[in-house]
């Protein structure tokens, strides 16, 4: 028995994570996603812009039954326009890993009418047989330069890696993704830099060498801040990039 109220045949995605989930569940009611909704790859639909410049009219023109959206990816006068222009537009907030499990439910199930999908429950078990290790590592972990920002408090990728046995600096920051001087970073105490692919595409040659003596764990961003059906493999591959760190 599916969970939405209402007959939902076509949704667009404004949210990479939701559009590979929605897509593993139920590929055929996507009609729309972002530029940046790289997964699947094969994933053929109509492109509605970016995350934070959706063009709402083409949006509106592909008549979608419900937008799927997020309060941190999707900028609030979006998602006014959008309903404005008489869309139903589902915004979730996910913030940890608990909260990525009941918000992914709530779109798939609640939202888009699905079936409660095994990727899911992979998902949680995977996580779930992760042994709570103690905190035995404190890492920064940049997600941009030119600026320099970094996580800070109340985020999802910081639920993950704690989990994972590794703090990060700037935890206790009052901004969720604050802007530090890289001299700050190297001054911060930490005995590991992390390193994503994405937002900003950290490699081995671009952000290790601005962190001399820590050792960089490189990790996939999608692995680290996405919360859809990567998140079965998540504490493996996560888990595998923090251990070849080890000094």
């Amino acid at each position: 028995m599916t969970g939405s109220r209402f007959a939902v045949r076509r949704v667009v995605s404004l949210v990479p994570s939701l559009t590979e989930a929605v897509a593993a569940t139920a590929p055929g009611l996507l009609v729309g996603a972002t530029d940046w909704c790289s997964h699947p790859a094969d994933l053929a639909v109509v492109r509605i812009g970016g995350t934070k410049n959706p063009d709402v009219p083409a949006i509106a023109a592909l008549a979608p039954d419900l937008v799927i959206a997020n309060e941190e990816e999707n900028r609030p006068q979006d998602l006014d326009a959008l309903r404005a222009a008489g869309l139903r537009v589902l915004v979730t907030e996910v913030r940890t890993l608990d909260q990525a499990f009941a918000e992914l439910e709530r779109v798939l199930v609640e939202g888009c009418g699905a079936p409660r999908p095994g990727w899911l429950d992979a998902a949680r078990s995977a996580w779930r047989e992760v042994a709570a290790p103690p905190v035995t590592r404190l890492a920064v972990v940049p997600i941009w330069r030119r600026p320099w920002m970094v996580l800070g408090r109340d985020t999802f990728a910081g639920d993950l890696l704690a989990r994972l046995g590794v703090a990060h600096a700037y935890a206790g920051h009052q901004e969720r993704y604050p802007r530090v001087p890289v001299e700050e970073l190297r001054a911060s105490g930490a005995d590991l830099v992390v390193l994503p692919d994405e937002p900003y595409r950290f490699t081995a040659d671009d952000g290790p060498e601005a962190f001399p003596g820590l050792p960089a764990a490189l990790v996939s961003g999608r692995h680290l801040t996405w919360y859809g059906p990567s998140l079965a493999e998540a504490p493996e591959v996560i888990g595998r990039a923090l251990r070849a760190a080890r000094p």
